[in-house]
């Protein structure tokens, strides 16, 4: 029987799976909206970037400047789920929140969680999200997580859960699909992942898959967590 395969890297996820992109979001909010209507806000218009990605994937459209889609996504949130806002968000205010994206703080056990595979595993770590590479270097700077390597769909051309998009990135490291495992908060993108033949660990967000069914999700992928404290741990048994 021939011996399984054990990862030598992971990629990760990084805004909802790494980083707490909510309560930045929230605290960009002007003060004039209380803090749980910010928070509904917020929600909606994370799934509404979701959405806009979604249809220009459905379109065969080239990645764009993260930038540009919050824009588009906060002027279609407002108009269509919270018009009674929209006096408090003039486009300084909009402009001040998207801003405010590229500045987030990690999840509080993903430091230690990230460090340990590095170091005690010593498998290779990078970044595999949707956005821009300027994007990718402003939360790492704010976040103080250490990677091998930012993937941003920028730099890959392509967006998650694109099976290109996967592969590309298994392309650029020179490792197999089995020798890599895929860390998310959604599950679309660890959809793509298994179909490309990568490992795939769920992490639960509360802020993320607002429109999953958390049942179904629970039995689709190799291990789900309800945060990556025991992260390491289990990759090291894949």
């Amino acid at each position: 029987m021939a011996a399984q395969t054990k990862p030598k890297a992971v990629f990760f996820d990084f805004m909802g799976t790494c980083l707490d992109w909510h309560s930045s979001a929230v605290q960009s909010a002007p003060a004039s909206i209380p803090k749980d209507e910010a928070s509904k806000l917020a929600l909606q218009w994370r799934q509404q970037y979701f959405d806009e990605n979604e249809e220009r994937i459905r379109l065969n459209l080239a990645p764009e400047d993260i930038d540009q889609t919050l824009s588009r996504a906060m002027d279609k949130v407002l108009a269509q789920k919270f018009p009674h806002l929209q006096s408090h968000l003039g486009q300084a205010e909009k402009s001040h929140m998207i801003v405010k994206w590229h500045s987030q703080f990690a999840w509080p056990e993903v430091p230690q969680a990230i460090q340990s595979i590095r170091e005690d595993l010593g498998l290779e770590v990078f970044v595999h999200a949707n956005g821009t590479t300027r994007l990718q270097l402003d939360l790492i700077r704010s976040s103080g997580l250490k990677f091998n390597m930012l993937f941003s769909s920028q730099l890959l051309g392509l967006y998650k859960p694109s099976l290109d998009a996967y592969r590309k990135a298994l392309e650029f490291i020179q490792r197999k699909p089995e020798e890599v495992v895929m860390v998310a908060a959604h599950a679309y993108d660890l959809r793509g992942a298994k179909q490309v033949g990568m490992k795939t660990i769920y992490i639960h967000r509360w802020t993320d898959d607002i429109n999953e069914d958390m049942d179904k999700v629970r039995g689709e992928f190799d291990v789900f967590l309800e945060n990556m404290e025991d992260l390491p741990r289990v990759i090291a048994n894949l």
